[in-house]
């Protein structure tokens, strides 16, 4: 690197039978570039034998690499003189095409937006533009599972790489029991954290709670305009970043550096996780539809573009898996040019004042409110709080959420049967008129597909924090205000017969961090300082509360 700092590659040359230079894949990643991220694409040989030099490198302060690791500050000037140099290499043809997911996806935003010479094409999958949004909060609520998992992750190879012994053991037994550590409060003082001679990184997450430079100085979210080569987005709609993917396409679709880049973004969207991606989360099946071929599919896309092969002509700028359409003779899978929709339904809340629970009497309805209606309240308890679509593991997927439905803690809206399927593509909109008797305070809803035989298979959710959703604004307790915001997108097919469910809550824990109920920092807060809150919800005349569903564009 220009500072002096060298960074390590393993490179899979093509057979010695094929011409003497070649396109270069190149992906740049954390994890030991032994690993190859295998876990979700074909070993680099496979590529290296359909005619590629393949790089894959440690990034710095990772593996072999020199210099100091902190997750996205190096990776654009990084990523732009890998390429610089690999088009100086006597094997390169000066073609070079990026490929990886998760924080391999990211390393390929922020070195295009070098513009590197000799960059045609990149491929992001599960990634992010805009870290803040897509990847670490949502409507100012951290995504605490995700965040405090990676996070133990990465410093665990800081601690090793530094000779952190102590440590490094007490980030390995964290580890080892991953998914109840966001359970710990405060989750800021983690004491697997707390090692004197870390890196600061997780910590500064915890922190910086609201879009900042901190944040855009990490991502591309302010130089969208600097993209200017074409991009597979690959997405998975139970993804931890599947909010970072889809927009990030919307983004660089309307926001690229050329007519050209803009033209050439395309997304792919299939019902995975973030590892593995296959046709099965749970107990559930997709069929062997889901298991879409994505090795061949990237290969099409680079022949196409670095071996101007033309074969990914004509292909759909969308392809997206409907979720809930349980008739495998047909396929779940659609194309389309456009997300946007002027279709949509709107569905209106309604009860008699007893919406708790999955028991109570609350209603969707087509028809807006023509009367007076009681308000429905419900309590939120930090030290109970009512879990995310997953429990309390936080894991994502088309779970069953009767169990978690029965609460009194939460409102649950349920329409009757549909007369005729509907097919919901994109982000639902809930506007709810809403007071709490908190100075700070969370919302969350959550859209469901409840089935003929009462299966309340979980298809997407949202949550609005006040101090980020009225951040222009005032903010008071025991004070009506609109709480309007977007639920994570989604496809799926709401069949005849079906009914569509709308679960509020105060709480989707511990997917995310749980609000104190004050102005204490929820990163520090504990139960000596979490308050309960009440939240008292309108739906009549005058404060018609409301959840839209775009459809799919004609």
């Amino acid at each position: 690197m220009s500072d002096g700092c060298t960074l390590y590659s393993d490179h899979y040359f093509p057979p010695a039978s094929m011409h003497a230079s070649n396109p270069t894949l190149l992906m740049r990643q954390p994890y030991g570039r032994d690993i190859a991220s295998t876990v979700v694409y074909p070993h680099p040989v496979w590529f290296a034998r359909h005619g590629y030099n393949v790089v894959i490198q440690d990034v710095r302060g990772r593996g072999d690499s020199e210099g100091e690791f902190y997750p996205f500050r190096s990776e654009r000037r990084d990523g732009a003189e890998t390429i610089q140099w690999l088009r100086s290499r006597p094997e390169s043809n000066g073609k070079i095409g990026m490929y990886g997911f998760s924080y391999q996806g990211a390393t390929q935003l922020l070195a295009a937006a070098e513009q590197p010479e000799g960059l045609l094409c990149i491929a992001p999958a599960m990634t992010a533009c805009d870290l803040y949004h897509g990847c670490f909060y949502h409507h100012g609520a951290l995504r605490l599972s995700s965040a405090m998992g990676w996070g133990l992750q990465m410093l665990r190879s800081d601690a090793r790489r530094l000779g952190l012994r102590q440590a490094h053991d007490q980030l390995e037994a964290a580890w080892s029991n991953v998914r109840t550590q966001p359970l710990f409060a405060p989750y800021a003082k983690l004491p697997a954290l707390q090692s004197t001679g870390l890196p600061t990184y997780v910590h500064d997450w915890f922190a910086h709670t609201v879009p900042s430079e901190f944040w855009s100085a990490l991502d591309i979210s302010t130089s969208l305009t600097q993209i200017n080569v074409p991009a597979l987005h690959v997405s998975g709609w139970y993804d931890t970043y599947l909010q970072g993917s889809y927009d990030g396409f919307l983004a660089l679709a309307q926001q690229a550096a050329t007519p050209f880049a803009r033209q050439n973004q395309y997304l792919l969207a299939g019902p995975w996780q973030h590892i593995p991606w296959g046709s099965r989360i749970g107990d559930t099946n997709f069929g062997s539809d889901a298991s879409i071929d994505t090795d061949s599919l990237l290969l099409r896309w680079f022949n196409h573009w670095l071996k101007d092969s033309n074969e990914f002509a004509g292909q759909p700028r969308i392809r997206h898996f409907a979720l809930g359409h349980n008739q495998p003779a047909t396929s779940r899978w659609f194309a389309t040019d456009v997300l946007t929709s002027t279709k949509a339904i709107t569905l209106y809340l309604s009860s008699d004042g007893r919406a708790n629970s999955s028991k109570g009497d609350g209603t969707l309805s087509m028809e807006p409110p023509t009367t007076t209606q009681p308000a429905d309240h419900f309590v939120y308890d930090p030290e109970v709080p009512v879990f995310a679509p997953g429990g309390s593991t936080a894991l994502s997927g088309p779970f069953d959420q009767s169990v978690l439905a029965q609460g009194n803690n939460l409102l649950v809206y349920t329409s009757s049967p549909l007369p005729e399927p509907i097919h919901v593509l994109g982000s639902a909109e809930l506007t709810l008129y809403c007071s709490t008797s908190a100075s700070n305070a969370d919302v969350t809803g959550k859209l469901v597909r409840l089935t003929p035989d009462n299966r309340a298979e979980f298809i997407a959710l949202g949550i609005a924090r006040s101090s980020y959703l009225f951040r222009a604004s005032n903010y008071t307790a025991d004070i009506l205000h609109t709480w309007a915001f977007t639920l994570e997108p989604t496809s799926c097919i709401f069949a005849a017969g079906d009914r569509i469910r709308l679960e509020i809550a105060g709480s989707a824990f511990p997917l995310y961090d749980r609000n104190s109920s004050s102005d204490i920092a929820h990163s520090l807060a504990d139960p000596w300082t979490w308050q309960r809150c009440t939240h008292t919800v309108r739906h009549d005349l005058h404060f018609p509360s409301r959840l839209r569903l775009p459809l799919l564009p004609e």
